[in-house]
């Protein structure tokens, strides 16, 4: 199932207050509050172990992060990473096809996976006392998959099936993948997660072993158990079921860099299935780990103050006082483990040209450039952020997600923790500076979904915080 950015609770009247206060650095006991208490060690195969103590309830989540994702895949054979990722519920000679979830939910919890650009992810949430279980049957399969043309050649049109009710027939989705490959010049990123129908239609058991045999390694793997556990529990779980799994080389992730971008380019889609315009335009931009890294916190901020909600900039500009649009925002993922893009969206209201939407998006856009942000607004915007981080850890999946998706790309726990200090420490200038880095005309993808008949286009509700058709990199497919 295509999946977006990580949403944000709603914020309440006290959070809301305390985001109209000035930002001011935190004592000493605030900054601790604020953080997960996550704690990791390492076991003698190389397996990266993360825990995150939460006695809320009794229940945990276990997830095992594959340090591979679609951008790693071999040319020609876009999919297979996230075919893998269906195949590995085909069975071991311990548990047979499809009896790893039965028996996961006849023990009263819930499993899936996902696969994104940069990982693949196996997850199951059980009541406290499973966690043995689900460690076993993880373990089971890391090395002990057992794949045959009888089970994975039906799987193949299993995946075939979900390209094609998932992109093929949604325009946005459509248009979203071929923004992508006007974003991306070169870089692996371009090509769609669940990949091309032409390269998945050929994937073979072959491959799929291979892949598996290439990667799916402990020594490549993060495991995250978040949830009523001790660390002392986890360790010794993990080295019963995960330490005696022999680590195995692994070869580097070989990514491409993007050459530099002479021009800017626009795609519009029009579609009979288009019931309401949308607008985005993208540009390439620096994350937590790829290209000028120092720009990734204050994006973030930037992200906020002009896109992050009914407050933001452009929804006040476009939304409330010209009432130009339905919905209009900014996006930012700095989690890929290369270059990721920033962005704005736009919905128009019916009756609206999008050229019209457009000028007045651009209009924003150059004052943005001209004038900056204000520190008040960074103040504003980064008190609102971090008390909506605090929402994070209410969750037992949020946190390992959080944590799993830092450690797969290279990051630390110290990183993840950090992440409230560091974003109150933006400040005005180092925002301006991130906006005039990425924001610049000749570097801008713009896409456009409109209905086939603009005349039969109605006023329909506004979409959710982020635009349809506009995937972040990062994003990840069931």
């Amino acid at each position: 199932m295509l999946a977006g950015f990580w949403r944000r609770a709603p914020i309440p009247a006290l959070i809301i207050l305390a985001a109209l206060l000035p930002a001011r650095p935190a004592p000493a006991q605030d900054a601790a509050a604020m953080r997960f208490g996550a704690q990791g060690f390492t076991l003698e195969n190389g397996m990266q172990v993360v825990v995150i103590p939460n006695h809320r309830v009794p229940a945990v989540t276990q997830m095992v992060w594959y340090k591979v994702g679609a951008a790693d895949e071999p040319r020609g054979k876009s999919g297979i990473a996230h075919f893998l990722e269906h195949l590995m519920f085909k069975g071991t000679k311990a548990v047979g096809p499809g009896m790893f979830s039965q028996i996961v939910a006849k023990n009263g919890g819930r499993d899936n996976a996902f696969t994104s650009e940069d990982y693949t992810v196996f997850h199951q949430t059980v009541a406290a006392d499973r966690l043995e279980l689900v460690m076993k049957l993880e373990a089971d399969r890391m090395n002990g998959l057992v794949l045959e043309d009888a089970v994975v050649l039906p799987e193949r049109q299993v995946i075939l099936e979900e390209r094609r009710s998932r992109i093929d027939n949604s325009p946005a989705a459509l248009l979203n993948e071929q923004v992508r490959t006007a974003i991306y010049l070169h870089h692996p990123y371009r090509n769609p997660t669940i990949g091309w129908e032409s390269e998945m239609a050929q994937l073979s058991t072959a491959d799929a072993l291979a892949f598996y045999r290439t990667w799916y390694h402990p020594n490549n793997a993060v495991l995250v158990v978040s949830g009523d556990v001790t660390v002392d529990e986890v360790r010794r779980l993990a080295e019963k079921y995960y330490g005696p799994i022999p680590a195995q080389p692994v070869p580097p992730r070989l990514r491409v860099k993007e050459p530099p971008r002479v021009a800017a380019a626009r795609l519009e889609f029009r579609s009979p299935e288009v019931a309401q315009a949308n607008w985005t335009r993208s540009y390439l931009a620096p994350s937590y780990t790829g290209g000028e890294t120092k720009y990734a916190y204050p994006l973030q901020v930037l992200a906020e103050i002009v896109g992050g909600g009914a407050t933001s900039r452009l929804y006040r500009a476009l939304v409330v006082e010209q009432k130009l649009a339905l919905a209009a925002g900014a996006f930012y993922d700095p989690g890929p483990l290369d270059l990721s893009t920033f962005g704005f969206y736009a919905t128009p209201r019916a009756g609206v040209e999008m050229a019209q939407l457009e000028a007045a998006i651009a209009a924003q856009i150059k004052t943005l450039l001209e004038k900056g942000v204000t520190p008040e607004e960074v103040a504003r915007a980064t008190a609102r952020m971090q008390a909506e981080e605090v929402y994070s850890r209410d969750s037992l999946a949020g946190p390992a997600r959080i944590f799993g998706a830092a450690l797969a790309v290279g990051r630390t726990i110290d990183d993840v923790e950090a992440w409230p200090a560091r974003i109150g420490k933006v400040t005005a200038e180092e925002v301006n500076a991130a906006a005039r880095y990425v924001i610049k005309d000749a570097d801008a993808v713009t896409g456009v979904l409109l209905p086939a008949n603009p005349a039969a286009m109605a006023e329909a509700p506004a979409p959710a915080r982020h635009p349809a058709g506009q995937v972040p990199a990062g994003s990840a497919i069931q």
